[in-house]
């Protein structure tokens, strides 16, 4: 398992840990948006990569993901966790949708 800025969590099996990236754009055609209208971010972070599943015949599936790839995730992916007062998001590698640039 690889860490990032040192998050006390080690991902299980094909889990891994991502912090989500902030919009930058706060405003969309001269409306202001407030936090408890805006949609939940869809790309982030990796900040801790679980070692792999096992495939059928007991063989680790070592993942695709590494420590510090920027990617896109689904809107409803994963499970949201709190840890040293940051918000994380948990999910399974197959819930990443892609890595960005």
């Amino acid at each position: 398992m690889a860490t990032k800025n040192a998050v006390a969590v080690k991902p299980l099996a094909d889990r891994v840990v991502v912090r989500a990236l902030e919009e930058t754009e706060q405003m969309r055609g001269g409306l202001y948006i407030p936090d408890t209208a805006k949609e939940k971010p869809q790309q982030g972070e990796i900040i801790a990569v679980g070692p792999g599943k096992f495939d059928d015949k007991g063989n680790r599936v070592p993942m695709d993901v590494k420590v510090g790839d920027k990617v896109l995730y689904g809107k409803y992916s994963g499970t949201e966790v709190t840890l040293d007062n940051e918000q994380y998001l948990i999910l399974r590698e197959a819930d990443v949708l892609a890595i960005v640039g």
